[in-house]
């Protein structure tokens, strides 16, 4: 990929984005992929999203380790915090932080809660994907920071920043700092750097070609009887399949 073909989005295109569930996402990002789309990019592990009312979300990358079951690192880098924060503040937003829990699935102590979100969202902040423990869910709901994570706790332990801005493991997906993420009740999808720029094009095709040809037959709204209805079916199957590989190149069959 071109260097000149890797930029952020902008906010209109990312709010447009925030229009569709990650599923439909996934299905324009499967065409324009040179990933494997059934073992990368999608979490491996089930999650929740403890706020489905607010949405998806979507924004870039921001990582951190942390261990909250252990006191060592707030007595070993008391100064983590400070630094930690001004990692944060100087990524492009809209961030979503990526938290790697060094302790699951134990999950000692939540790393979110009111304040931590308080703090996030005003650095930019729009949510976190947290393979460990958040808390405060009414009050984070209340901030507007949307969290997907393992499991809700009541305490915060030694919650602490270990390491910032490296790649990160959660829910059995890698995650690099300034990958664009989709998140939503069904898990999250992350993007690679290069795909964005032809990312909402695609979702917007296949979801208008899903709309006219598969879902169209699959409702069946004429009432035609099963042979004819699965007749049908077949018909705007082939089409979906010759239209989508003509318009994106790939190869393969519905």
């Amino acid at each position: 990929m071109k260097k000149s073909q890797i930029r952020s989005l902008e906010p209109g295109e990312l709010h447009e984005l925030r229009r569709w569930n990650t599923p439909t996402v996934y299905n324009g990002w499967e065409q324009i992929t040179r990933r494997d789309v059934a073992r990368e990019a999608f979490n491996l592990e089930p999650l929740q999203d403890f706020m489905p009312e607010m949405g998806p979300l979507v924004g870039y990358a921001v990582t951190v380790v942390i261990q909250p079951g252990s006191r060592e690192h707030p007595q070993s880098n008391p100064g983590a915090w400070k630094a930690y924060r001004q990692y944060i503040s100087s990524r492009p937003g809209p961030k979503v932080v990526v938290v790697q829990d060094l302790d699951k699935p134990s999950c000692f102590g939540a790393f979110w809660g009111e304040v931590n979100s308080s703090i996030h969202r005003a650095l930019g902040c729009v949510g976190t994907i947290t393979d460990g423990a958040i808390r405060d869910v009414d009050e984070m709901t209340g901030v507007g920071f949307k969290a997907l994570a393992r499991r809700v706790c009541v305490g915060h332990a030694y919650s602490h920043p270990v390491r910032w801005g490296v790649k990160v493991q959660v829910f059995g997906r890698n995650v690099e700092p300034g990958q664009l993420i989709h998140a939503d009740k069904h898990g999250f999808l992350v993007i690679s750097r290069g795909e964005e720029c032809r990312l909402l094009d695609a979702v917007r095709f296949m979801d208008s070609l899903e709309c006219r040809t598969l879902i169209e037959a699959a409702r069946n709204q004429d009432g035609r009887p099963p042979v004819a209805f699965i007749d049908a079916l077949q018909r705007a199957g082939e089409e979906f399949s010759r239209t989508a590989r003509r318009r994106f190149n790939r190869k393969g069959e519905w």
